[in-house]
């Protein structure tokens, strides 16, 4: 008999998850504390919309659940995705707190040089200084031209357009779109020194 890799996985936990419960059962483990406190957890329940995953280029299913206000409650694998048939990896499978999170800040922390402790800035005015400290950096260290090897032994002068005082850093929580529009915008500015540390 022909079985695939993933029905090999299903049959081997299912295998395994029935010998530890058999064993646990054997050995006298008491599991009505957990029988309980599973029954406690409430089935999340509401609209199901079909959306892709925001990260990388791979473009995962995923399941969106909505309830009746509108509110993401729940965000999981979509099944019938043909990409990733229900699974997620690690940044996928916490999408959800992407929409939901205590924890996020709203506020910059701003820490102004020579000081000792950190100030709450709003968005705005933390973007206004980005771009202005920006422009000023390049601005000031623009190169028009350039020497460069000429392949003979010398040098040729050649226009460039760039700069070398400004790099720029992606990170793994960026989404796709974004990290493209970022570095349409870092070469629009001649940055030369655009990296991402995501590789998938």
């Amino acid at each position: 008999m022909d079985i695939t890799r993933r029905q090999f996985f299903k049959i081997s936990s299912g295998a395994i998850g029935t010998a530890v419960a058999a064993e646990a059962v054997g050995l006298g483990a008491d599991t009505s504390a957990m029988q309980q406190q599973a029954q406690k957890v409430p089935i999340k329940t509401g609209k199901q919309v079909p959306t892709i995953c925001p990260y990388c280029a791979v473009g995962c299913g995923q399941i969106a659940t909505i309830d009746e206000k509108g509110t993401i409650i729940d965000i999981q694998g979509n099944p019938d995705s043909p990409i990733n048939q229900g699974t997620l990896c690690p940044k996928g499978a916490a999408t959800f707190q992407l929409v939901n999170n205590d924890l996020r800040m709203t506020m910059v922390k701003y820490r102004a040089p020579g000081s000792d402790h950190w100030e709450e800035k709003p968005l705005d005015w933390a973007m206004d200084r980005i771009a202005g400290l920006t422009k000023k950096t390049r601005d000031a260290n623009f190169n028009e031209f350039q020497n460069m090897p000429d392949g003979k032994g010398g040098t040729i002068r050649k226009r460039v357009m760039n700069t070398y005082a400004v790099a720029s850093l992606g990170g793994a929580t960026m989404d796709n779109e974004w990290n493209y529009t970022h570095q349409k915008l870092m070469h629009a500015l001649g940055v030369v020194y655009l990296e991402n540390q995501a590789r998938i």
